[in-house]
C-alpha cells in the first residue's frame, strides 16, 4: 500500500491522469524549485572573519584548505603536519605569514583561531576532534569521523557537551544532485524502494593509494614518534606514513574511505539511520605492496523497515583493479523504477508491471490442450481490459546540476554558516557516525569472518 500511495502522489504531482508522461512534465517538477538553489556568496564584514587552521596537509588537507578559503570571510591562519616538506609547501602556497607546526596542540592553544580542519590519517581523527572541541574550536573533520566504532559515541558526546559546530567531510551530503533526487524519490517516482547498489571502481596505482613519495622522507623530516603516539613502538616506515590508507593501524581501508561516501548518500536520500546486519567479503587481489587491507571488497547490509523507508538491501563494492576503469555507480531500485546517480546528476527510468499478470510466452499456457487454452484466454480477456494488459509507460528523466556547481564548496559554506551564525549543519558527528560505523563494521566482518549485528538507534554493535 505504501508504494501504491507514493506512486499516486508522484503521478499527481507531475499532473498525469495518463501514465504516459512527457519528459517535460517530470523535468518541470525537478526544476520548479531549482531557482532557489542559486547558492550565492554573501558579503562578510571584515570584523566577522573566521580564522581557520588545517591539521594534516596531505591530499585532502590541501583540497579542503583550497576550498575553505574560497568562502568569503574565511582566512587561513596556520597549518600543522608531521612532515616538514608539507609545512614548507604551505608557506610557498599560502604565504610566509602562515604559522606552521608539527604539534597540533599549539594550534588548539591559539586564541586567534576559530576553527580547525582535521585531515590527518584516520587514527588521529577522534583524538584531535575531541581535543579541538574541548579547546573551543569549531571542527571540520574528514571522513570517516572515527577510525574505530568505539570512538564514535565519545566524539558525539564531546560535541554535545561543548556545543561547538562540527561538520564531517562527506560532501555528497551537501549535493544539490542528491537533494533533488531525494525530492523525487519521496514522491514515489520509483515506487517502493527494495534495494540499493553502489560501487567505486578504480584502475591505477594512484587510485589504489600508491601515492608519490617525497625524496627526503625520513625519521628526521617526519615526526614519526608523534605519528605512532599511543601505539606500540615500531620502526620508521615511509609507506605507513605516506601510504597510510593501506594499513589497518592508521587507516580504515576501502570501507572507511569509500563505502562511507556511498552510505552517506544513501542515508541522505532515504532518511535512514542505518542497517541492522552487515556482512563483507573481499580479497587482496593485485596491489600486493605490503598493505594489510583488501583491494576488492563487497559489503551487504540489510536495512529494516522504519517510518522513513521500507526494508531494503544495500550492496556495496570497491574494486581497485577493475577492467571498467574509474567508475562509480549508485542505483536506488524500486518496484517501478530506478534512480541512477551520475557524476553531476541523476537519471530516473521506469519499468512498471501491468495490472494483468500476463499469459502465454514463457508460460505453461502452451503445454495445455487447445480447448483449454481457448477457455483460459477467454477468461483472461474477460477479467482484464486491454489497458490492464499493457505495461504503463513513463518517460525517462535526466537531471544535471547547474554549471559550475561545487558540492565540496557548498559543504564548507554550510560549515562556516554554522560557525558564524549557528545555522544547522548538514553532517554533524551523529549523521557521520551512523554512516561510518556500518562501513567500519564491514572491516570487522571481513577480518573476523562473521555477520555483524548493528543497533542503528543506539549506535552500537549487538
Amino acid at each position: 500500500m505504501k508504494g501504491s500511495t507514493s506512486r499516486r502522489k508522484f503521478l499527481g504531482q507531475v499532473g498525469g491522469a495518463s501514465l504516459l508522461l512527457a519528459a517535460g512534465s517530470l523535468k518541470s517538477l525537478a526544476s520548479e524549485k531549482s531557482a532557489s538553489h542559486s547558492f550565492p556568496f554573501k558579503s562578510i564584514s571584515p570584523n566577522n572573519k573566521i580564522r581557520v587552521a588545517t591539521i594534516g596537509m596531505g591530499i585532502m588537507g590541501n583540497s579542503d584548505t583550497d576550498t575553505a578559503i574560497k568562502v568569503p570571510g574565511v582566512e587561513l591562519a596556520a597549518v600543522c603536519d608531521l612532515y616538514t616538506g608539507r609545512l614548507a609547501r604551505a608557506k610557498e602556497k599560502y604565504g610566509n605569514q602562515i604559522y606552521t607546526t608539527r604539534d597540533y596542540r599549539e594550534i588548539l592553544n591559539r586564541k586567534d583561531i576559530d576553527a580547525v580542519i582535521i585531515a590527518t590519517s584516520d587514527h588521529w581523527h577522534a583524538r584531535i576532534a575531541i581535543d579541538a572541541l574541548n579547546s573551543g574550536k569549531a571542527v571540520y573533520c574528514e571522513k570517516p569521523v572515527v577510525q574505530k566504532i568505539s570512538d564514535g559515541l565519545p566524539v558525539i558526546a564531546a560535541q554535545k557537551k561543548t556545543g561547538k559546530p562540527m561538520q564531517v567531510g562527506s560532501q555528497r551530503v551537501s549535493s544539490i544532485v542528491y537533494r533533488k533526487a531525494k525530492e523525487l524519490y519521496k514522491t514515489g517516482a520509483i515506487g517502493q524502494l527494495n534495494c540499493v547498489e553502489a560501487s567505486f571502481d578504480r584502475q591505477d596505482a594512484l587510485g589504489a593509494w600508491e601515492y608519490t613519495m617525497p625524496t627526503d622522507g625520513s625519521s628526521t623530516t617526519v615526526d614519526w614518534d608523534r605519528y605512532i603516539e599511543g601505539m606500540p613502538k615500531m620502526p620508521w616506515d615511509p609507506k605507513k606514513f605516506f601510504w597510510w590508507r593501506n594499513y589497518r593501524d592508521f587507516g580504515t581501508g576501502v570501507a572507511g574511505d569509500l563505502f562511507v561516501h556511498l552510505l552517506s548518500g544513501v542515508h541522505l536520500l532515504t532518511d535512514s539511520i542505518g542497517p541492522k546486519t552487515i556482512f563483507a567479503s573481499g580479497q587482496l587481489c593485485y596491489w600486493k605492496d605490503g598493505r594489510d587491507v583488501p583491494d576488492i571488497m563487497t559489503g551487504i547490509m540489510q536495512y529494516p523497515e522504519t517510518k522513513e523507508h521500507p526494508a531494503f538491501q544495500l550492496m556495496l563494492r570497491v574494486n581497485f583493479v577493475s577492467g571498467q576503469g574509474d567508475k562509480g555507480i549508485t542505483r536506488f531500485v524500486g518496484s517501478e523504477g530506478v534512480i541512477e546517480m551520475l557524476d553531476n546528476g541523476f537519471k530516473i527510468s521506469h519499468s512498471i508491471m501491468s495490472k494483468a499478470p500476463g499469459i502465454g510466452g514463457w508460460d505453461s499456457f502452451d503445454t495445455y490442450p487447445k480447448a483449454m487454452q481457448a477457455e483460459l484466454m477467454k477468461q483472461y480477456n474477460q477479467k482484464y481490459t486491454a489497458d490492464q494488459q499493457k505495461r504503463p509507460q513513463v518517460a525517462d528523466f535526466n537531471y544535471t546540476a547547474p554549471e559550475g556547481y561545487d558540492e565540496h564548496l557548498e559543504h564548507f559554506k554550510n560549515f562556516f554558516d554554522g560557525v558564524r551564525d549557528n545555522k544547522p549543519l548538514v553532517e554533524g558527528p551523529e549523521f557521520a557516525f551512523r554512516a561510518a560505523a556500518p562501513t567500519l563494521a564491514c572491516n570487522d566482518s571481513y577480518f573476523q569472518k562473521k555477520i555483524i549485528n548493528w543497533d542503528p538507534v543506539n549506535m552500537k554493535v549487538v
